[in-house]
């Protein structure tokens, strides 16, 4: 049986740049048929791409991946995908920025092993609590800014001018509440909107 090499690489939405992670996998010699691309959050692996590539993984194939981060940032879903990785489908991981966590030569070195397996340990625990305190940041500055009079959403758009006399019409049921909204050019959620803080 062919052994395959894949390649996986995760971007939050917010990064949409996933070329760093591209030119490490081509220069690891990952075939570009075989990379995997996920734009979501690292929060779990519900995700449509790495999925797939499980599903395609192999006995003795390999998984590269740039860092343990890219791969998620729950420690204990890490743990867990790396045991059905390693384990259950019995293929290799590489993490190209820490190449004691290289799994292709270790099942008779029991050392190698350990220390595989503690430094995954550390590095999953890391990349949790780094999510942990995005959340904690992102939490406190929105409160600051609420405390400081900052409001969230959409802005309420400023009434037409012809707006009183469209709603009168509307008011007395000469049009509906489309009608208005096409006459005062805007969506009618936004006038039924205005029609509620009158």
């Amino acid at each position: 049986m062919d052994k395959k090499i894949y390649g996986y690489i995760r971007v939050s939405t917010r990064e949409q740049n996933e070329d760093r992670q591209l030119i490490a996998m081509n220069d690891f010699g990952v075939p570009s048929e075989n990379i995997f691309i996920d734009k979501q959050s690292g929060k779990d692996f519900n995700r449509p791409a790495y999925i797939k590539l499980v599903e395609n993984l192999k006995p003795n194939d390999t998984l590269v991946v740039k860092s343990i981060d890219r791969l998620g940032r729950n420690f204990y879903e890490i743990l867990e995908q790396w045991r059905i990785i390693t384990t259950e489908k019995q293929a290799s991981i590489v993490v190209l920025d820490m190449p004691l966590l290289d799994t292709r030569n270790q099942q008779s070195d029991l050392t190698s092993q350990l220390i595989s397996t503690l430094v995954l340990q550390l590095l999953s625990y890391v990349a949790q609590i780094e999510r942990d305190f995005i959340h904690q940041r992102q939490a406190e500055g929105i409160a600051a800014a609420k405390a400081k009079g900052i409001k969230f959403g959409r802005p309420i758009k400023d009434k037409p001018d012809n707006y009183d006399e469209v709603f009168q019409q509307w008011r007395q049921g000469k049009i509906s509440a489309r009608e208005a909204g096409r006459r005062l050019h805007v969506d009618y959620k936004t006038f039924q909107k205005w029609t509620r803080t009158v």
